[in-house]
């Protein structure tokens, strides 16, 4: 249940159910395949972005060949509408390309590569004009050294990268086991695809530098709200992810969602937890014990912690509408809020990722697309990224790690965050091989310590 089908799976269903009716001796319609327009290629640093604007979607796998090193992309039931070309950069991973079809049906594309590269991957849907789109990012540069800034007398400065800790991201998948959450028109269970999401989701966070993922439910299982919390806080999380697929009546209806805890329910949570701590001996907030501390101090705590993870909630929940945009159709373009018993945790920023409407059929296929689940994932981390740029706790790689990185967010300028970290335009754009002042959000630009 929630794996996506295939061209040639349902090729094959349709042949076995011609057979059943008599009608294996007619002509087997032909599936439409995917039109590959065009294939773009920019050069930044050591990644080299490879763009495949195609006009439908296409289920996609790469890997690697060596002696010489190339990437072969196949794309299911696809076909090249022109020669895809790319124009020849000395900076580029990539020394050429080529196009053949494949099995009757599927597009390979292959990358002849002047170095070994570390591809990443994703879709993201049309918009604003532009058609689906198959990204893939080919990183040829050597892991980054930590940066090592010496005094005078060569001793290290800045603190030691042995005692910091990752961020840590707790990835709920609502609901589970007997739960199945909602259904949508051709059956497909929210708790599958959900979890399906935040698994990629969960690999994607263990792979990102500074950040570590602990799933809430790794499996088919119930869990009940409070555990979800309880399981997040035990984890030390500096942030709770939960994922759902929202349902309602009118099957037209469509986008994803992002909300945060309303005020409301902030109040009833601090009612219930300065209520637990009368029955807990070892309850802490933060990490900071609360026993035997009297109720006035208890109380002050308690609103210092739920004001700044409130706050921080909604800087999270904003971060990840503007990612999910590049994906497909948000419903509502602001944080939206709500009593949600799972994101009542008082001392860490919670937010509740709505993917898509399980109900609405287009959607509900969507959600079911391993390409679409990966865009999600992409887009969510994306997010991630930019949330701790500026919401890293002390401690953390991110927050107090070498080198420091800063994600570039909508509307900011090479020029304005070389001012914000007081550096010069020429040592930013050194730091960074970069020869003018182009940057796109997301991109990871590296900030110099001084020396």
């Amino acid at each position: 249940m929630g794996q996506p089908t295939s061209p040639n799976l349902r090729r094959r269903q349709l042949l076995r159910a011609m057979t059943a009716l008599g009608l294996v001796g007619m002509p087997l319609p032909a599936l439409a395949r995917t039109g590959v327009q065009r294939v773009r290629m920019s050069v930044d640093g050591d990644t080299t972005r490879v763009v495949f604007d195609m006009d439908g979607e296409a289920d996609y796998s790469m890997f690697h060949l060596q002696s010489p090193d190339r990437l072969v992309v196949d794309l299911e039931n696809a076909r090249a509408i022109e020669d895809l070309a790319i124009s020849d950069n000395p900076r580029s991973a990539i020394k050429a390309v080529r196009h053949a079809a494949r099995n009757g049906s599927d597009l390979r594309v292959v990358f002849d590569l002047r170095k070994p590269v570390e591809p990443r991957s994703f879709v993201l849907m049309p918009a604003q004009g532009a058609p689906h789109r198959l990204v893939l990012d080919l990183n040829a540069g050597e892991a980054i050294a930590p940066r090592v800034a010496e005094n005078s007398n060569g001793a290290r400065r800045g603190r030691s990268q042995e005692n910091l800790r990752d961020v840590v991201v707790a990835i709920d998948a609502g609901h589970g086991g007997h739960d199945p959450g909602a259904i949508g028109p051709a059956g497909t269970r929210e708790k599958d695809v959900v979890l399906q999401i935040a698994r990629r989701l969960a690999e994607r966070v263990d792979s990102e530098r500074g950040m570590k993922a602990v799933m809430i439910r790794s499996g088919d299982y119930f869990l009940p709200l409070r555990e979800r919390i309880e399981r997040a806080r035990k984890a030390d999380a500096d942030v709770f992810v939960s994922i759902h697929a929202d349902a309602i009546a009118n099957r037209s209806v469509q986008g994803s969602s992002v909300y945060m805890l309303s005020e409301r329910g902030a109040s009833s949570e601090a009612a219930r937890f300065l209520a637990q701590r009368e029955n807990q001996a070892d309850l802490s907030l933060g990490g900071v014990p609360i026993n035997g501390k009297d109720d006035s101090l208890t109380n002050v705590l308690l609103d210092l912690a739920q004001s700044g993870s409130l706050e921080a909630s909604n800087t999270l929940a904003e971060r990840m509408i503007s990612e999910l945009h590049r994906v497909g159709k948000v419903r509502k373009p602001e944080v939206e809020r709500a009593n949600f018993a799972v994101l009542r945790s008082p001392d860490v920023p919670s937010i509740l990722v709505e993917a898509a409407f399980i109900s609405n059929p287009s959607e509900e296929r969507k959600l079911r697309s391993a390409s679409f689940q990966s865009s999600l994932a992409d887009a969510m981390l994306t997010g991630l990224r930019s949330y701790f740029s500026t919401h890293a706790r002390p401690g953390t790689l991110i927050a107090d790690g070498q080198p420091d990185q800063h994600i570039i967010r909508p509307g900011e300028t090479l020029s304005g965050i070389a001012d914000r970290y007081s550096l010069s335009l020429a040592e930013l754009r050194s730091a960074n091989n970069v020869s003018d002042d182009r940057i796109y959000a997301g991109q990871v630009l590296q900030i110099p310590r001084d020396s």
